[in-house]
């Protein structure tokens, strides 16, 4: 039957591309369903209990300063939160949090039901209804059937879905959810490029079982970080550590006599896996010279005693998964609550999608999330964010938007799915943005809320933080800039006494601050800003230790063109080439482009690795015809 009403767009999937894509559809003034195959696991984090990391706080970040949800139910849902890289400059640091699985996920479903103008609607989607190459509505399972001239397809890893544990394997989206089978027929008969990837996800562990005192033990920052730029550190629960400890020789010696049972080793499994998050097996065969390898022991949540035993993903037959868990210190007698498993699913080559996400085959059907090759809660919800944004912009007939690469982490994102693909589970690094120093975490508000505001993303309230802060931080800048010191004066005698660095000639506190040990909080010692600027301080400071960067920045983005057609010589030697990524050394030995532009192609090449390859051919080039 024909349910009694269509709707503007509709998004299938309730993951965090899902939400993210129904909540930025709605806020711009769309009627969206969310179509999910449960209602209780709207929001769930089907993997690792945490959110952020290196480069990908920087997504979860540009996605709150677009009015996206990610990030405050993190603060509300964080149990313990980190600063990684804090001793490199701010364009690498990032935020992690640890969090609770059942507060987070009810953070994101009381968000969802609250949201003016979306419907969640629990079925299975088992067709798309698609009239001369345009997408017309979807069909479920029990046989409705839901119109709309939008779709936004996020089904993680349930397309095809099939679940390994040793030689057992059986369809699954993913443990205890089942697979969507009859859609993925669907689409497999479309002329989509569709290839098969692979994750995994380590064993749980009952840490009423476990011997904490044999772990070391790592402690959340303090003062604690917060996630959203709306969020502060009274949402934040009651915090708890995380431990580590280490596989052994003899951890891995029970791993290598179960390889000839891992799905992996054995064939069954053709798809390929997360390079930058191994499988315990793969780290054993890969790094033979190693006799240990990190494990970060993590709680499931305040109110469950299950552990999330980060860095020991694996397929093995559950006899080796419990011998190997069983040889690690602290876990001698641990009980294993939930095996560890592989997943294999199929995706959808993403260079067969515009900026906006809309497929280039189907015009009003978008893709978002794990079907487009990438892996991580925050590159999904990022993708859902503009797939949702543009599905609701192209129904409105406005015109759709995606931020360019100089603009964002997102942008970048984008650029590289769309523009070169990939053949293995894509994950966001700092390293893959060229501009990393202006596409910093700390001023993702700066760069994309005004943006926001004009789609509509941005409400009233984020909005008026958003200037509050702005005027904050333009305050401190005006104080700095306005404030002059002189060598002989009694400010510089002050600052040396806090800094330890000497003022010789006459200058300004602006250019002062731009030394490297100069921070907010040595500064507020003076006296001489207004209590409570800390926050706003400490981003006047950075803005002002990069601005001669970004300034250098900005003339390259003006200066910028596609690479034009140099030859290659088939014999360069990659490897020596300083600056470029192992994994960029690896594909483009594998490849031996003959030019430029087809190095380009590469998938994971960046504009900032080009140049690097452009300059080192350049310069053998010119030795040889010296020589």
């Amino acid at each position: 039957m024909n349910y009694p009403r269509s709707f503007d767009t509709i998004v299938i999937g309730g993951g965090h591309a899902g939400v993210e894509a129904a909540m930025a559809a709605t806020r711009v003034g769309a009627s969206v369903l969310l179509l999910t195959q449960s209602i209780e696991t709207i929001g769930q984090m089907s993997c690792n209990p945490a959110i952020g990391g290196i480069g990908k706080s920087h997504l979860v970040r540009e996605i709150d300063a677009l009015g996206g949800v990610m990030a405050l139910a993190t603060d509300e849902a964080g149990i313990q939160f980190r600063t990684l890289n804090m001793r490199k400059g701010p364009a690498v640091r990032a935020t992690r949090a640890q969090a609770d699985r059942v507060l987070y996920k009810t953070a994101i479903r009381t968000r969802v039901e609250a949201a003016a103008n979306l419907r969640v609607f629990q079925d299975t989607v088992v067709d798309l209804e698609i009239e001369d190459n345009r997408i017309t509505g979807v069909i479920t399972r029990t046989g409705l059937r839901f119109t709309s001239h939008a779709v936004v397809l996020t089904t993680g890893t349930f397309l095809g879905g099939r679940i390994f544990i040793g030689t057992e394997q059986h369809e699954g989206g993913r443990a205890g959810d089942p697979a969507s089978t009859r859609l993925a027929k669907r689409l497999r008969d479309r002329p989509f490029r569709v290839g098969r990837l692979k994750t995994g996800t380590p064993p749980r562990i009952d840490g009423t079982t476990v011997n904490f005192s044999k772990m070391e033990i790592q402690h959340g920052d303090e003062p604690r970080p917060v996630m959203s730029y709306l969020g502060n550190r009274d949402m934040h629960p009651m915090q708890v550590p995380c431990h580590v400890t280490r596989t052994n020789l003899k951890t891995h010696e029970i791993i290598r006599s179960g390889l000839d049972q891992s799905p992996m080793y054995s064939g069954v499994i053709e798809g390929t896996g997360p390079r930058y998050c191994p499988s315990i097996e793969d780290k054993v065969v890969r790094f033979a010279e190693r006799d240990n390898h990190q494990l970060f022991v993590e709680p499931e949540g305040l109110t469950s005693t299950e552990l999330y035993p980060n860095g020991i993903s694996t397929s093995l037959p559950f006899s080796v998964q419990l011998a190997a868990v069983q040889s690690i210190e602290g876990f001698e007698n641990a009980h294993i609550t939930r095996p560890g498993y592989a997943i294999e699913y199929d995706f959808f080559d993403p260079r067969d999608l515009l900026d906006s996400f809309e497929t280039r085959l189907v015009e009003g059907l978008f893709f978002a999330g794990q079907i487009n090759g990438t892996t991580g809660y925050e590159e999904a919800a990022a993708q859902g964010l503009i797939a949702g944004l543009n599905a609701a912009l192209k129904v409105a007939g406005k015109t759709s938007w995606s931020p360019a690469r100089h603009e964002a982490y997102i942008g970048v994102l984008i650029d590289d799915l769309t523009s070169l693909g990939t053949n293995e589970p894509y994950r966001m690094f700092t390293s893959r943005a060229e501009y990393r120093l202006r596409l910093r975490q700390d001023n993702a508000d700066f760069r994309l809320t005004p943006i926001g505001r004009e789609l509509g993303l941005v409400d009233d309230e984020r909005w008026a933080a958003f200037q509050s802060r702005k005027q904050a931080v333009d305050r401190c800048l005006l104080q700095l800039r306005e404030t002059p010191l002189s060598s002989a004066g009694e400010s510089a005698l002050v600052l040396r006494q806090l800094t330890g660095e000497a003022i010789t000639s006459d200058t300004n506190l602006a250019s002062f601050v731009r030394r490297p040990a100069i921070n907010a909080a040595q500064l507020m010692q003076t006296g001489w800003f207004s209590d409570g600027v800390d926050s706003a301080l400490e981003q006047a400071i950075i803005e002002l230790k990069y601005e001669g960067y970004i300034r250098r920045q900005e003339l390259e983005i003006h200066r910028s063109k596609e690479p034009g057609e140099f030859n290659l010589p088939s014999d360069l030697d990659y490897d020596i080439i300083e600056g470029l990524s192992n994994e960029l050394k690896e594909k483009l030995n594998a490849a031996r482009p003959l030019a430029l532009s087809k190095a380009a192609r590469i998938p994971g090449m960046t504009p900032a690795a080009l140049a690097l390859v452009s300059v080192h051919a350049k310069r053998r080039s010119m030795t040889r015809k010296i020589a």
